[in-house]
């Protein structure tokens, strides 16, 4: 089963969150894929490649084959992902063929996609849709073409990099928080193992080789058992009161706890789903599905997990004496109730209760690794030769991790910060105050505020952008973004007499390939700089430009840019947060932002045009977007407006994107930040004017962009 090259699934040690949720989708693809978080180094990609090796062989129309691993990359095109017209065949042989993509190569296998978070949207899509329906689709190119594609889908990502938006979170079935163990044991173990493996890979996969073997054979086994496990209506209602508590969208989330608590009870030996089941389940498919916002902490405390079992039971336990419990499903549980064997019939209609928890999954791998407590037996038969036990317990590391908490539930994205002071003063308070907002959302829909021009593509939804996966719009010399088939036809066309081709396919030639030009949408990065000097720190101001900042943000995510933040206080600008995708960090960093001193505007102003300047280089494909929040009093530094003058018109000379929004209040206006606007050739707001809604209202309609200086 394990070959030289990979390293054994059941060598793994302080991952059995992991392994399980693995087993589940293996025993069941309809529960739709594991979506794998957490940081670097904690042995993700190491459990999805070891899973592949313990998948059966598949048998189709060329015999007898090892399932396969299909990884797929970030940048890939959906004509690779999904498929596409054989360009070859039309113009050789002159006949309609279709290409198949990686869907189709995952067939019986596992489709492993690394850093996720940083694929494409749509292709996001096109995945978790195949994983569920278990076939692929392809209406494109004058084809109509559909085939199987029934494999396990596996994401991992690191969240510092950027989320996912909280649709796509809810596409994946189970969701697994992975971290390093802090326990010293555990890291031995891990490191131990590692170096053995790196030593000898063959001798060290020989050891596993049996432990590897009974996990298959277990997984096997599941699948068979899989259509004859009884979800019955108590705990299905268990289920529905579970997730209601939860108060999570749609179905979607009781749908994959149904599906998983079945195929847990069939991995456990089973033929009746149990309390535990559900439990479990639980705690796989609805830490994520919590998440609306995109700065809301994703994940479920134990001490949460526990009130609502609670409240599940109590239900569950109000309805047993109701015989008109659940009648809707009784029609449809059929044997699942009565204890009988019942009729096909029956076992059909409960299975499309299910929506598919009756069918076998095709794919598979797995560890004995969910905790010693599910286990009715609770013997030795789970452990394999290495002695490795159903709680992940191994010989040379002592306990194996268990199943870590899936941690706090977020309070929400900015809390409440200290007490502000009514006078807007002169930053002589004796201590620092913070900035403090309640977010808001925009929920009409509004034109995106854009960088002018055609960028070069780095992935997003805001400005025009020339890209490898958006639409084609014209035929185009590079190839690199695929052929243009109708615009190649038409370059051939001219000299197939010249040619010789009297009937039968198109000649065709290199200098006939036409390229498509495709244009889509790109991310950009945004910099904020926020004056939060002491003439800002009156309450009501700051608060109205938090919810400025947060709404701005919220759409930031949406737009999939990059932001920064730059705070103007005291003698000297400072970068709270380097340019990062990961938005809600910004949120949180905001909600800390310290205020009071004077107003060195110069200063961060210069320091955004350097932040800019070094982002270019990490990502040139990125073009900057500025905001300024500020009442334009700059008072730090010699010559401080003057200074802060010099430096607009410096951004604005580089023909940076700007927006000013005067944060001036009182009935004496200076009007320092309308200057500062019209240096930076930016547009300007004021914000006494309007609420945190509707600035951001504003800069994401403001698709005129002033004149740029010669």
């Amino acid at each position: 089963m394990a070959g030289e090259a990979g390293f054994p699934f059941s060598a793994v040690v302080g991952q059995e969150r992991l392994q399980l949720a693995l087993i589940l989708s293996a025993v069941h693809p309809g529960i739709g894929g594991v979506l794998v978080r957490g940081e670097k180094g904690t042995a993700k990609s190491t459990v999805v490649r070891a899973l592949a090796q313990l998948l059966p062989p598949v048998v189709d129309e060329t015999g007898a084959r090892p399932a396969r691993l299909v990884e797929l990359p970030v940048g890939a095109t959906e004509d690779r992902v999904v498929g596409s017209l054989d360009l070859e065949r039309v113009l050789r042989d002159g006949e309609q063929a279709f290409r198949p993509g990686l869907l189709a190569a995952a067939h019986h296998g596992v489709l492993y996609v690394d850093e996720v978070n940083l694929l494409h949207d749509h292709l996001v899509d096109v995945l978790l849709d195949a994983a569920a329906m278990g076939r692929v689709h392809v209406e494109r190119d004058g084809v109509s073409h559909s085939h199987p594609a029934r494999f396990v889908l596996v994401g991992t990502m690191n969240p510092e990099e950027g989320e996912l938006r909280p649709q796509l979170l809810d596409r994946f079935g189970l969701t697994v928080d992975v971290a390093a163990s802090r326990e010293v044991d555990v890291r031995m173990a891990v490191v131990r193992r590692r170096l053995d493996y790196e030593a000898d890979p063959a001798a060290f996969a020989a050891r596993y080789v049996d432990a590897d073997q009974v996990v298959a054979e277990r997984i096997l086994t599941a699948r068979d058992r899989l259509p004859e496990v009884a979800l019955d209506n108590s705990e299905l209602r268990r289920i529905a009161a579970l997730c209601a508590s939860f108060d999570v969208d749609g179905m979607r989330a009781d749908l994959v706890v149904a599906r998983t608590a079945t195929a847990h009870a069939a991995w456990r030996g089973r033929d009746r789903v149990t309390e535990d089941d559900v439990r479990i389940a639980a705690e796989l498919a609805l830490p994520h599905r919590r998440r609306r916002d995109p700065f809301d902490e994703p994940g479920i405390s134990e001490q949460q997990l526990d009130e609502a079992m609670e409240n599940a039971a109590a239900e569950v336990e109000k309805a047993s004496g109701d015989e008109g419990f659940d009648e809707s499903c009784d029609r449809l549980g059929g044997a699942s109730d009565r204890g009988d064997g019942g009729s096909a019939d029956d076992d059909a209609a409960r299975r499309d209760c299910l929506d598919g928890a009756g069918t076998q999954g095709l794919d598979g791998s797995g560890k004995p690794g969910d905790g010693p407590d599910d286990d009715p037996d609770g013997g030795p038969d789970d452990r394999g030769p290495d002695d490795r036990g159903p709680d992940g317990r191994g010989p040379e590391g002592g306990p194996g991790g268990g199943a870590p908490d899936a941690g706090p539930a977020g309070s929400g994205p900015t809390g409440a910060g200290s007490s502000q002071s009514e006078d807007p003063g002169n930053g002589s308070r004796p201590g620092p105050e913070r900035l403090s907002g309640t977010p808001t959302s925009v929920t009409k829909p509004l034109p995106r505020w854009e960088v002018p021009g055609i960028g070069e593509g780095a992935p997003g939804r805001r400005s025009r952008a020339r890209t490898r996966t958006g639409r084609a719009v014209r035929p185009d010399t590079d190839t690199s973004a695929g052929l243009h088939l109708l615009g190649t036809v038409f370059a051939a066309a001219p000299r197939q007499f010249e040619r010789g081709r009297l009937s039968g396919p198109l000649a065709l030639a290199a200098e006939d390939l036409r390229g498509a030009y495709r244009e889509g949408r790109e991310g950009n990065l945004v910099v904020f700089v926020v004056d939060a000097s002491g003439s800002m720190a009156a309450r009501d101001r700051l608060t109205a430009v938090t919810g400025a900042i947060v709404t701005l943000l919220r759409d930031a995510y949406q737009r999939r840019d990059k932001v920064a933040v730059i705070s103007v206080r005291g003698a000297e600008a400072e970068l709270v947060l380097p340019p990062t995708s990961s938005v809600d960090i910004a949120v949180r960093r905001l909600a800390g932002l310290r205020t009071g001193g004077k107003t060195p505007l110069a200063a961060g102003l210069l320091k955004a045009r350097e932040v800019i300047a070094r982002e270019h280089l990490r990502d040139p494909r990125r073009r900057p977007m500025l905001v300024l929040l500020t009442d334009g009093r700059a008072t730090g530094g010699t010559d401080p407006l003057p200074r802060a003058r010099t430096a607009a018109r410096l951004l604005a000379a580089e023909g940076h994107t700007a927006m000013v929004i005067d944060c001036e209040r009182g009935m004496i206006r200076l009007g320092l930040a309308a200057e500062l606007a019209r240096d930076l050739r930016a547009r300007y707001l004021r914000l006494d004017e309007l609420s945190g809604d509707t600035v951001a209202e504003v800069v994401r309609a403001s698709g005129r962009t002033p004149a740029r200086a010669a």
